[in-house]
């Protein structure tokens, strides 16, 4: 099916939630959403930075329906508060799993709980806030979840038995394994869901290569130096702006056509138009997918049934 990110179909009445909404990605992914029309609530760790990108939604979109909602992914109590606030609506038609620590601290840090911080961010948390708003996704019909995958899922390996990195810690494995992790959730998701005859889908998307020096300059969301602007354009053949890198977890959000356990990316790999691409087999095992689930079960301290 031909997709055109530039004339999305319109999405007036859906109510769509994008964690990390404040800037990169998630920011232009909120943009692109309230320009098709529909409801965005921008779920944010830092309350004025949620408020700098809402004024610049409005700017940019006459009559952008949009609002804040806090959350900290790394922190149980704000995620359960999170979740409660969704519950209280009446459809989540979209639940876009996109907050994330790209640059990883150089030394292991944890969270309050003692789970690695990258993962606890990128992954734990996201299956916490997706288990607690899985009523209200259900009672939606046709609703998604749409995961943030990476290009680094395929540049690294996985091993369950120290996905903490506790015996030895990197920061380069840290994100990418990661994002292994994330991607491998969003497909176990889908089978599930699948399996247990659930009206929710599942995809998973990676924006290819973007960043900010080539992304359009916006005041309080992305304002890049000079001399990043200049470093990024160098690299201009091979990587894109977040604002198209939005265009893959959009499409997975919004087409019309999509189907669980969908995966999309940049035609070019790390640019490009939105399609559909060919995963990690690691990501897509459904083995690797269980024994995972069990042990974000147990690093999240919430259980995730489906049925």
């Amino acid at each position: 099916m031909s997709w055109d990110p530039l004339a999305l179909p319109h999405a007036v009445g859906k109510t769509i939630a994008v964690t990390g909404a404040n800037a990169g990605i998630g920011y232009f992914a909120s943009e692109q959403f309230a320009r098709a029309g529909a409801h965005v609530i921008l779920a944010c760790r830092d309350p004025e930075r949620a408020e700098a990108a809402i004024s610049a939604i409005r700017r940019r979109v006459p009559g952008a329906s949009v609002e804040a909602m806090p959350i900290d992914v790394a922190d149980r109590a704000s995620v359960s508060r999170a979740a409660e606030s969704l519950l209280a609506r009446e459809r989540i038609d979209v639940l876009m799993l996109n907050a994330g620590i790209v640059h990883a601290p150089r030394t292991r840090s944890t969270d309050a709980y003692g789970n690695e911080l990258v993962l606890s961010t990128n992954v734990i948390g996201h299956f916490q806030l997706t288990a607690l708003t899985m009523p209200v996704l259900q009672r939606t019909p046709g609703s998604r979840v749409v995961s943030l995958g990476s290009l680094a899922s395929m540049l690294a390996r996985f091993p369950l038995d120290d996905l903490q990195q506790e015996s030895s810690y990197n920061s380069w494995n840290a994100y990418a394994r990661s994002k292994i992790a994330v991607q491998s959730f969003g497909f176990e998701l889908d089978r599930r869901l699948r399996s247990a005859g659930v009206d929710v889908s599942s995809l998973v998307a990676h924006p290819g290569y973007s960043t900010s020096g080539r992304t359009p300059g916006i005041r309080g969301v992305n304002e890049p130096s000079h001399a990043k602007r200049f470093a990024d354009n160098l690299q201009a053949a091979w990587t894109q702006g977040k604002d198209r890198g939005a265009w893959s977890p959009v499409r997975a959000a919004l087409d019309p056509g999509a189907q669980g356990g969908a995966f999309y990316a940049p035609r070019f790999v790390t640019k490009g138009e939105p399609v559909t691409a060919h995963a990690t087999p690691t990501t897509r095992s459904a083995r690797t997918g269980a024994r995972l689930w069990t042990l974000l079960e147990q690093f999240s301290d919430q259980p995730f049934d489906i049925g």
